[in-house]
């Protein structure tokens, strides 16, 4: 139930919601392409992919200097019927 409720509450913003629904859409994007997409900013939005990250509802790969995130590959239920929504 405690990872339900930590699921929930890294679901439960909007711009996070905006992020995954950009990555749902793009595969897999670099940090500033997302702040873009979002209108937010370069650390703010960081801050927001890392409690994705945390979540496993993320995953990252560093690429030269820039950090991609895209969706993971393994779902919870919850979040895949979250992002079915979307």
């Amino acid at each position: 139930m405690k990872e339900l409720e930590r699921l929930l509450k890294a679901l439960a913003n909007k711009k996070r919601l905006a992020i995954l629904k950009y990555l749902k859409s793009e595969d897999q994007a670099p940090v500033a392409d997302i702040a873009a997409e979002i209108d937010l900013s370069f650390k703010a939005t960081s801050k927001h992919l890392g409690i994705l990250s945390a979540c496993d509802i993320l995953e990252k790969d560093k690429k030269s200097l820039q950090i991609f995130y895209r969706l993971s590959s393994i779902q919870k239920p919850a979040v895949k019927y979250i992002l079915s929504l979307l």
